[in-house]
C-alpha cells in the first residue's frame, strides 16, 4: 500500500511505499524446522554416534536455523519513506537493516521497471561494484536514486513512479530555498 501527500507550494513533499515479498515466508518455515531439528537433537540426547557427532549436528542444525530464519524475516518487506529531509528505508518488522539517505547527497532518481534477484545475487541488502547498494525483497519495479560520483541506491517498492515524483519535488523545493514548513517565498 503506497500513499503520497501533494503540499501546498513551499510544504515537505512526502511519500511512503512499500513491496513485499511473501516467498520469504517459506524460506523462513525452513530456517525455523532447522532450529526445530536442532532443538530435538539436543533433547532427545546421545544416541549410540557419541556426543561429538550430536554437538556439531546440533551447533549446525541451530545455526543454519536461525541465519536462515532471521536472515529471511529481514527482507519479507521494506518500507521506503521520503520526506524533505531524506529518504528512509527499513527492512522487515524490527526496521533493521535501516538507511538513511540525506536528500544533499541525492542527485536524481529514476524508476527502473524490473529489478531483479538474480541481478543483484538474490535478496536483501546487496551491493555489487558495478551497479551500487541495493535493497531487493522481490521481482519487480523500483526506484534508482544517483547519489552523485556515479554512486546508485536501488530499492524494490510498489509506485516507483510516485517515489521519483516525491524525490524530484523535495530536490527542487530544496534547490528553490522553500522551507519544508510551507512558509515559502
Amino acid at each position: 500500500m503506497t500513499h503520497a501527500h501533494r503540499p501546498q507550494t513551499g510544504a515537505a513533499q512526502e511519500w511512503t511505499g512499500r513491496a513485499s515479498n511473501r516467498m520469504q515466508w517459506v524460506l523462513a518455515a525452513a530456517g525455523a524446522a532447522c532450529l526445530a531439528l536442532g532443538i530435538d537433537l539436543a533433547v532427545d540426547g546421545p544416541g549410540t554416534s557419541g556426543l561429538a557427532p550430536l554437538v556439531m549436528s546440533v551447533v549446525g542444525c541451530l545455526a543454519v536455523g536461525l541465519l536462515v530464519l532471521f536472515g529471511t524475516i529481514a527482507f519479507t518487506h521494506v518500507h521506503v519513506s521520503i520526506d524533505y529531509d531524506a529518504v528512509h528505508v527499513r527492512c522487515g518488522h524490527i526496521g533493521l537493516p535501516r538507511r538513511r539517505i540525506p536528500l544533499e547527497d541525492v542527485s536524481d532518481a529514476e524508476v527502473k521497471m524490473l529489478i531483479s534477484p538474480r541481478t543483484w545475487g538474490g535478496w536483501g541488502y546487496r551491493w555489487r561494484p558495478e551497479l551500487g547498494t541495493a535493497v531487493v525483497v522481490r521481482r519487480g519495479p523500483g526506484v534508482v536514486i544517483e547519489l552523485g560520483g556515479g554512486r546508485h541506491f536501488t530499492v524494490t517498492v510498489d509506485d516507483p513512479e510516485g517515489a521519483v515524483l516525491a524525490i524530484r519535488n523535495c530536490l527542487r523545493l530544496r534547490g528553490s530555498g522553500h522551507p519544508a514548513t510551507g512558509a515559502g517565498a
